[in-house]
């Protein structure tokens, strides 16, 4: 018993099993297997380490966005004269409303609508037949839009934008202010996709343009909203300095010529107020702009040569590598004439027949001994 115990050890740790090879010389099959194991280097090769870069390790960029708008406007209402900078066209949003009645009981005192304009008074006003309202007085009247625009100027006014990206995988900081953009640079510099793709500097009629909107009707009148995209695709095996912005601009919305059914509230503006005191009786003064709402979204992904993610890569191709072994068997053992011939060569069995030959020929063997 010990010695079997001992025997069993020893060839559980001192012995190797392989598999058996049986070499079929057959040129259709050898063909098909020659074609899906080409099939899969071409695959581990063009798709796996060169288009999908299997061979590196990828991280995004923790990134941060400092904007300014630049540029002065002029405009003529009635004899007014005034002036616009960017104090006067750079601001946050508010939200419109207003609601009609027909007895005072749709009026409830001390209560606010959503798109109303101050709190209920509870007293429905007939000539009008709309609530009563403790507000600013006269409430906004935005029937009427500028027809021309009042600031057409608006169109060459300029967009700085800098931009600055980690990447905390690899340690790397990188700003769009690359290699070569300096004061000098920025100072005489606009944007331009072949001959400036660097400058930081946009003119905000070409930012409308490339993203396919018409400057007139969309920063003006409807408004509309433009996304400036930034890519940072890096690949930081080679020098850093070659990991650089590229600038992509796309109309998010307020195109008044899309096709969409549903077109709600086509368009951006707001409403925004200043302030100001005349004979001790506090007034304002209301705007309702159309202008451009501008989202710069940066997409980011950087990539370095990594051994895991090789080693990784590797092993999967080889693992799918046995893909032309199984096709293969299923062709020899299935499909060819010489099937049964193939069975034969690639597998031994023993069945219960000769089995009890073996025990009736040990039976013999002792009984012999016995003798």
């Amino acid at each position: 018993m010990k010695s079997q115990i001992t025997n069993a050890i020893s060839d559980f740790f001192f012995e190797y099993e392989t598999p058996r090879q049986v070499l079929v010389r057959n040129r259709r099959v050898g063909v098909v297997c020659r074609l899906i194991q080409l099939g899969v280097l071409a695959y581990i090769i063009g798709w796996v380490f060169i288009y999908e870069k299997g061979y590196q390790s990828t991280d995004t960029a923790v990134s941060s966005i400092f904007s300014k708008m630049k540029g002065v406007g002029y405009t003529n209402v009635n004899g007014s004269e005034r002036v616009w900078d960017v104090a006067d066209y750079v601001f946050p949003s508010q939200l419109p409303g207003k609601h009609s009645c027909i007895s005072n009981g749709d009026c409830e005192g001390g209560d606010y609508r959503r798109t109303g304009h101050g709190e209920l008074t509870g007293f429905c006003v007939n000539t009008t037949q709309t609530c009563e309202v403790f507000a600013w007085c006269p409430v906004e009247n935005d029937l009427q839009i500028p027809d021309p625009p009042m600031l057409m100027s608006a169109e060459n006014f300029t967009l700085f934008i800098k931009n600055s990206i980690t990447f905390p995988l690899f340690g790397v900081t990188r700003s769009n202010l690359v290699e070569g953009v300096d004061m000098s640079y920025i100072s005489k510099c606009l944007y331009e996709p072949d001959a400036a793709p660097l400058c930081p500097i946009f003119k905000l009629g070409d930012i409308i343009k490339r993203s396919g909107f018409n400057f007139e009707t969309i920063a003006t009148v409807q408004g509309g909203a433009i996304g400036i995209v930034i890519d940072w695709t890096c690949n930081l095996d080679v020098d850093v300095k070659h990991c650089k912005p590229q600038y992509h601009f796309h109309g998010l919305y307020g195109n008044p010529d899309e096709t969409d059914k549903a077109r709600a509230s086509v368009g951006y503006n707001f409403r925004y107020a200043k302030y100001y005191t005349e004979d001790k009786i506090q007034k304002r003064t209301l705007l309702k702009v159309f202008g451009i709402r501008i989202d710069i979204i940066v997409h980011s992904v950087a990539r370095k040569f990594d051994i895991i993610p090789t080693l990784m890569a590797i092993g999967s191709g080889v693992g799918i590598f046995g893909v032309a072994t199984v096709v293969c068997d299923l062709v020899l053992l299935y499909l060819l004439p010489k099937r049964d011939f193939y069975k034969s060569m690639k597998f031994k069995s023993t069945g219960t027949h000769a089995q009890d030959q073996m025990s009736e020929a040990g039976s013999i063997e002792t009984n012999t001994c016995k003798e």
